[in-house]
C-alpha cells in the first residue's frame, strides 16, 4: 500500500508541475478516496483560457509524466474540442477545462463529499 501511495503521490507532482509550465488556473485536487464507489482515488481540476492553452497543459502534463515517471494514462479524451480534457492515470483523473465550462460542470459541487485541497499557483 505504501509503493501505491509514494506513486500516486509522484504522479499528482508531475502533473501540478505540468499545468504550471503552461500557467494553468485554479487547480484545485478532490480527495475522492474516502468517498464510497468512486472510479479513482483522486481528481485533479484546472482550466485555461482558450482552446489552445487547454490543450498546451494537456500536452505539458503527459509529457511531463511521460519523461519523469515514464507513464503514460490510460485514457485521453476531448483534445479535439479542448473545452474540457480528461486524462486518466486510473488512480489519478485530471480534467483540463476552459473557465466557463468548469463553471457549468461544477465537479467541486457534485463531488461535495470529497477533500478538496487549492493549490496556489506560483506565477
Amino acid at each position: 500500500m505504501a509503493k501505491k501511495t509514494e506513486s500516486t503521490d509522484s504522479l499528482i507532482t508531475e502533473i501540478i508541475a505540468g499545468i504550471e509550465d503552461v500557467k494553468g488556473e485554479n487547480t484545485t485536487i478532490l480527495d475522492l478516496r474516502e468517498i464510497d464507489n468512486t472510479v479513482c482515488d483522486y481528481f485533479i481540476i484546472c482550466d485555461g483560457n482558450s482552446n489552445t492553452q487547454v490543450n498546451a497543459i494537456s500536452r505539458a502534463i503527459q509529457k511531463k509524466v511521460g519523461k519523469v515517471l515514464k507513464d503514460k494514462p490510460w485514457h485521453v479524451e476531448g483534445e479535439n474540442n479542448a473545452e474540457w480534457v480528461l486524462i486518466d492515470y486510473v488512480d489519478v483523473v485530471v480534467h483540463v477545462f476552459q473557465k466557463q465550462v468548469r463553471d457549468f460542470y461544477n465537479l467541486e459541487g457534485l463531488w461535495g463529499d470529497a477533500k478538496i485541497s487549492n493549490i496556489q499557483n506560483a506565477y
